[in-house]
């Protein structure tokens, strides 16, 4: 089955409030689409989202790559040569994880629509369902505790924590989360690499009694070799985010002395499924878990992370609620969310469905 048009654009994906992390401030999430078209009518659909300040990448230049004419010459090149074509994109746009990733997602949905099978079932189900974590930015006490109660209401069970401003605030907060709610929520807290390794040891001692569950990058990229130095103890529960942005990171992070127990995958950072499942491969053979985390995306490529997850036995923490946030979208389905629980909506492809206007 042959490709018959390949569109790509662009759209500013409104929030429904705006929140902080370490190093900015959202309002909107700028995505870009791709849409792969086969003779018999089957449109796989991609989606990148914008990060440049964890990948380096622009949401314009993700644009100009997926209109290129490199891209537009696979017309008429046969979708069953998909890997193929994946690996052609990962050397067209080797610098730019984002284009990729949106090639690759709508590569995949375009295949197993063709095969009528969902992704993850092509490559292999692990897990039917998974709690997700939702997201409280960087923000005073009071603000913190509003929110917690507004997703214990929703009947989320696990909570992230935007840290990195202020040490000393962010052990307050968590803090007052676990003397509130007690052990309603297992809560994770998320640095953006806001601290340095004597504020990493403080705020691990000063919440080693709050049983969090882990801590995300508490420590600048090419700060590695000293985030190896931390105890035993702290790196078991330290997860690499921007670190790990491809498989050779993830072999560096992995080699004795690990430097953490967990990677954080992001189809963002490492160019969709197969990249992904390149890095997921390493932290099998190395011991080390999985967990799949997301910027402000489309329902799109949070489905694909998703289905990715689930296809992966080492997968133990999900972190996808990157599209709850927004207040629209161009696609519909994808998964469902019940009680804080993530699980596919079954349908070939990413189980997804465009919203017709």
């Amino acid at each position: 089955m042959k490709i018959k048009c390949i569109r790509a654009y662009k759209k500013d994906l409104a929030l429904t409030k705006p929140y902080t992390v370490a190093y900015q401030t959202y309002t909107s999430a700028e995505n870009a689409f791709l849409e792969i078209q086969l003779e018999n009518g089957i449109t796989g659909i991609g989606a990148a989202a914008e990060g440049e300040f964890v990948i380096g990448e622009k949401l314009d230049d993700t644009i100009i790559n997926l209109k290129s004419e490199d891209l537009m010459n696979w017309k008429g090149r046969d979708i069953r040569h998909f890997h193929s074509l994946i690996d052609e994109s990962n050397k067209l746009f080797s610098g730019f994880s984002a284009t990729r990733a949106a090639i690759d997602i709508a590569l995949h949905d375009a295949f197993c629509k063709y095969l009528d099978i969902s992704v993850v079932d092509f490559y292999g189900r692990r897990h039917k369902s998974l709690p997700t974590s939702v997201t409280i930015g960087i923000c005073d006490v009071e603000k913190t505790l509003q929110e917690a109660r507004e997703y214990k209401d929703l009947g989320f069970k696990i909570l992230k924590v935007k840290t990195g401003h202020d040490v000393n605030l962010d052990i307050e907060r968590c803090i007052k989360l676990r003397e509130e709610f007690g052990n309603d929520f297992l809560i994770r807290v998320d640095a953006n690499q806001g601290y340095d390794r004597g504020k990493t040891i403080k705020f691990y001692k000063a919440t080693r009694k709050l049983g969090l569950e882990l801590i995300e990058q508490p420590m600048p990229v090419g700060q590695e070799k000293e985030m190896k130095l931390l105890s035993d103890e702290i790196r078991e529960i330290m997860a690499c985010d921007e670190s790990i942005k491809n498989s050779i990171a993830a072999f560096h992070l992995a080699t004795e002395p690990q430097t953490c127990g967990i990677f954080n995958i992001k189809l963002m950072k490492c160019g969709g499924l197969s990249g992904a499942f390149d890095i997921a491969g390493i932290a099998k053979v190395a011991g080390v878990d999985l967990f799949w985390g997301c910027f402000d995306e489309s329902i799109i490529s949070i489905s694909a992370a998703l289905h990715a997850a689930f296809a992966c036995d080492n997968t133990r923490y999900l972190d996808l609620d990157g599209s709850l946030d927004l207040a629209e979208d161009i696609v519909k389905g994808g998964f469902e969310i019940n009680d804080g629980m993530m699980s596919i909506v079954e349908g070939p492809g990413f189980g997804f469905s465009k919203i017709e206007k």
